[in-house]
């Protein structure tokens, strides 16, 4: 018994110092730098993560790095870095949150490490990655003596294996923020601001005096540039979206998004739909509103509503089964397709082709945008990039054309007959053409016959094209949810595929 007692004894002093040292790390920056960041308004880095992950779940990795006291300095609890692993709806997951209140949330060589260690862990785990930034950059103290590779390499060879997500919750700088652009989904929070250099420095070098939020906030990221997808409120609304984001999608490349069951799976006619969309090609309608009424109730998840407004990009379900949305919003610009435009659909197509969700398109547009600007910017390329994503698509492509689809608008649409479609259908009374008839009467010298001819053959597009399967059929609006559950039917027998990672190959325009 005595012998006993001593060995307990011997552990009370070891286990004690464990103890000691995993409180340090949980007391992050200390309690007045904590309560600092949660007057602000946001949350701190722990209670992020806890946020993200299904309560009790997580388990942290490095919380003890930082903890000694170098020579002349202080501990730098977790290094700044809060990072681990635990379950998102059920579903493992790895995720780090910087810690503004160590150190302003820098990067330190423990934390690159750790940054490091999360992208090896998820690419060998096949599990997504979450990031959550609020912080200054890489540490001026750092030494980077014989350093490995870091987390942006890591970054980089992970994309299309596992899901990335990556949320902005206040200020974002230098190496931190390159996290944003190499992640495949990411969330503003409306006082964060992101920058390759911040203010202090941009004045430094080239006399610009800006705020952060002028140098890189949301109207900048979200809005102008499109680094960014969504707009969250707030922290909760961020990590809410983060979450949700995720249910769309399977664990990592080597698998299938699953299917829910839910109460609104089940075919049923669209009766609204003719109340939503004119006939007449020239009257405007907004594409969410016929989404909202086309896929399972509540499911409409829209990224990157405004960035490129004239196209919509969204996830849903249609029949409980995850699918991405690429549809034209006659609401903007007719539905041109702008630079923005297909830029923000050509990440969304390689995402949805890494991940092999079955891609819709709802094409009803006039083109690809023209006139000097347009030309100025590029839109040729942008366009060509779009249309290369989609043509590489591996997965189920649905196509519908709603109302017109002229010249190049149609071709990145995926209306190309034997391109790969799982299904393409067209509406009644579609216009189609190498482009519209009236824009170009007087540079064609069109007598009064020939552009009624035209106008004719244009306007009765969705026949002639069906006459020569250009189209599978013609169908009713009302019909269009039937008719793509009846496509995503025909394309079950791919999800029972050795599914691998996506590597293309060629050139990008």
């Amino acid at each position: 018994m005595t012998a006993k007692t001593s060995k307990a004894s011997g552990w009370d002093a070891i286990l004690g110092e464990l103890a000691r040292r995993q409180a340090a790390s949980r007391e992050m920056g200390g309690a007045e730098r904590v309560g600092r960041q949660r007057a602000s308004g946001k949350l701190d880095a722990r209670q992020r993560i806890e946020q993200l992950f299904d309560p009790e779940t997580f388990v942290e990795i490095g919380g003890l790095v930082g903890g000694l006291t170098p020579e002349g300095g202080h501990p730098t609890p977790a290094d700044g870095l809060v990072a681990g692993f635990g379950r998102i709806e059920g579903r493992m997951a790895l995720a780090a949150a910087e810690d503004f209140t160590v150190l302003g949330g820098s990067i330190g060589d423990g934390a690159a490490d750790k940054r490091y260690r999360l992208t090896q862990l998820a690419a060998q785990e096949r599990v997504p990655l979450v990031f959550m930034l609020e912080g200054a950059g890489h540490r001026l103290t750092n030494t980077h003596a014989g350093r490995r590779p870091n987390d942006l390499q890591g970054l980089a060879e992970l994309s299309g294996q596992v899901p990335m997500v990556c949320l902005v919750l206040g200020a974002s700088a230098g190496h931190g923020a390159l996290t944003a652009p190499l992640s495949d989904f990411v969330v503003m929070s409306e006082n964060a601001s992101m920058f390759a250099a911040g203010p202090p420095l941009v004045k430094a070098a080239i006399g610009e005096d800006v705020t952060k939020e002028k140098l890189g906030g949301p109207q900048v990221h979200v809005v102008e540039s499109g680094v960014a997808h969504n707009l969250a409120a707030n922290d909760q609304e961020a990590i809410a979206m983060a979450r949700r984001y995720l249910s769309y999608f399977p664990l990592n490349a080597w698998e299938t998004a699953p299917v829910l069951a839910g109460p609104d799976t089940d075919p049923r006619v669209l009766d609204g739909i003719l109340d939503l969309i004119d006939p007449n090609p020239r009257r405007a309608y907004k594409m969410r509103k016929v989404l909202e009424l086309l896929v399972d109730k509540g499911s409409l998840f829209e990224v990157q509503p405004q960035f490129g407004a004239s196209m919509v990009t969204a996830l849903a379900r249609l029949g409980g089964r995850s699918v991405a949305i690429v549809a034209n919003d006659p609401s903007v610009l007719a539905g041109t397709i702008d630079t923005a435009a297909a830029d923000k659909a050509t990440h969304f197509l390689d995402v949805a082709g890494a991940f092999h969700l079955p891609v819709i398109f709802l094409a009803d547009n006039p083109g690809v945008i023209g006139g000097t600007a347009a030309e100025r910017q590029g839109t040729l390329r942008h366009a060509a990039r779009m249309f290369v994503a989609q043509h590489r698509l591996q997965v189920p492509k649905l196509h519908v054309t709603i109302r017109k689809a002229f010249g190049f608008g149609s071709s990145i649409m995926a209306m190309n007959p034997f391109d790969g479609q799982t299904i393409s259908l067209a509406f009644p009374g579609v216009t189609l053409g190498a482009m519209p008839v009236n824009s170009v009467v007087e540079s064609a010298k069109l007598d009064e016959a020939t552009r009624a001819r035209i106008e004719a053959e244009q306007a009765g597009g969705s026949y002639q094209v069906a006459d020569i399967l250009g189209y599978d059929d013609v169908i009713d609006p009302r019909q269009l949810r039937n008719a793509l559950l009846r496509g995503l039917a025909l394309s079950e027998g791919r999800r029972n595929q050795n599914h691998q990672p996506v590597r293309l190959g060629g050139v990008t325009p």
